[in-house]
């Protein structure tokens, strides 16, 4: 049998299913789809948009020699598309603010040179969309259709629910997205999105538009039995006014700014404690454990800050996961990356002691941080002490998990006597007594094999090289 693996949430595309085989992506295409699709392949704009890299790379793919049983578990369908297959799966409450923006201005570009060739995308939600490196890109080739005459673009509510909406609160409000995303999957409502606006607020720029009106139409139109689609066609609906609509949204997507307040850690290359050669000592210990191997899959950089040591994994890494707490330091990382041009780093906004949980229908439509690809290598530098003093996480349990990912670790202990600690402590009573570093050092060789050991800040702070025990 061969090694295949369903991906969940293409339940709800009724049309097809993607599924993995032997490392391999492919969508299964019901008869409806594979017509959609042989459409979309001779559109000019599906061809640029794929060798730009804008679409997720595409062809038929031959799977005439699978058993029945493998048939049978992936269902029988009229034809099946082999996919690129994309570095790590991320979801927008995961992104900092111009990740969001950059995947809405995508979906925006790619819908408009559908236009132009009589093709719409039924959906608009940026689950659609993943990263290769800092480069948005589209992934469901089950979204384009043939446009209708007469038929208005039916993703404008989920567009503005998912993209514009915590776009508009992040940007004018420095309300956090993330959590109202997470909480929703269908993302912010209209009303939610209004109640939260003031009346100034109805006069900057998409507001009153797409806030307000949208409120008063769904409290007006939610529970009338006029079909909308059917009135707006015997109006005169037609692809001039999509098109309108597509570029107001493009303006004021574009305008949307968020001032970023100082974060945390966001100057941390500026102020970290180190001196000049313990930084290079420090820098030079976590390359050499980078280059045990000629190459990792996947690489987690916890606490990442800046992303000073995610740019040295990257180096000999397929992806690196550059995580970090502070919302303001991602969004800062991003756009350094993004001029960079970088197709290997992805920073993400992740607490670590409350990673993203399995969401959707039974827990598995949008999945664990974990279940979408476990690390071969974890960089945890300047972060123990969080997660022990700030986040409560006994250290033990921590070591525990981190055993638990089957991955080698460069970890970094900070005593105690460190000004970063004591910055932590400073208002709060020590009832650490398990954040010491004889404890610390038991856990760690009780769960690991220790490759390397150095102190980099006499008295102060040490770096660990571990491996899982055999």
């Amino acid at each position: 049998m061969a090694d295949y693996y369903l991906e969940d949430g293409s339940f709800r595309d009724r049309q097809g299913r993607v599924f993995y085989l032997n490392t391999k992506v492919y969508r299964g295409l019901s008869p409806q789809a594979y017509e959609e699709w042989q459409c979309l392949s001779e559109t000019r704009f599906f061809k640029d948009c794929g060798g730009d890299g804008k679409i997720v790379k595409t062809g038929l793919a031959e799977l005439d020699n699978l058993s029945e049983s493998d048939k049978n578990a992936i269902g029988y369908w009229q034809a099946y598309l082999e996919h690129e297959k994309i570095p790590y799966i991320t979801y927008p409450y995961e992104w900092c603010f111009s990740m969001l923006k950059d995947a809405a201005l995508l979906q925006l570009e790619l819908l408009q040179r559908a236009l132009e060739e009589d093709m719409i995308l039924k959906d608009s939600t940026p689950y659609n969309i993943q990263w290769v490196g800092t480069n948005p890109v589209f992934i469901d080739i089950s979204s384009f259709e043939k446009l209708k005459p007469g038929e208005p673009w039916i993703g404008y509510r989920q567009f503005c629910q998912l993209y514009l909406f915590p776009l508009i609160l992040q940007a004018y409000k420095n309300v956090s997205f993330h959590p109202l995303l997470i909480g929703d999957i269908d993302g912010i409502q209209p009303d939610q999105c209004n109640n939260l606006m003031s009346f100034r607020d109805l006069f900057k720029k998409g507001v009153f538009l797409h806030v307000y009106l949208q409120a008063k139409a769904q409290s007006k139109y939610s529970n009338s039995n006029k079909n909308m689609k059917t009135l707006l066609k015997d109006a005169g609906f037609n692809k001039t006014l999509i098109k309108a609509n597509l570029q107001r949204l493009d303006k004021t997507i574009n305008a949307l700014e968020w001032k970023t307040s100082s974060g945390t850690w966001v100057d941390y290359s500026e102020t970290h404690s180190y001196q000049d050669d313990e930084d290079r000592q420090k820098k030079q210990f976590v390359r050499s454990a980078v280059e045990t191997r000629s190459s990792w899959d996947i690489v987690w950089d916890l606490g990442a800050n800046v992303g000073i040591y995610s740019r040295i994994a990257s180096e000999r890494a397929e992806v690196v996961l550059s995580m970090d707490i502070d919302h303001a330091t991602v969004e800062r990382l991003y756009l350094s990356l993004k001029k960079e041009d970088n197709k290997k780093i992805i920073p993400l906004v992740m607490n670590v002691a409350s990673p993203s949980p399995g969401l959707g229908w039974r827990g598995v439509e949008r999945k664990t941080l974990i279940d979408r690809g476990k690390p071969g290598l974890v960089l945890c530098l300047a972060l123990i002490h969080h997660v022990v003093i700030s986040s409560n996480i006994p250290l033990k349990d921590f070591i525990n998990w981190l055993e638990s990912l089957n991955a080698e670790i460069v970890i970094e202990f900070i005593t105690k006597q460190d000004e970063m600690v004591q910055k932590l402590l400073q208002n709060k009573e020590d009832i650490y007594e398990d954040y010491e570093m004889p404890y610390f050092e038991k856990c760690l060789y009780d769960s690991f094999q220790v490759e390397k050991k150095e102190e980099v800040k006499p008295g102060k702070r040490y770096m660990y090289f571990v491996k899982k025990k055999n």
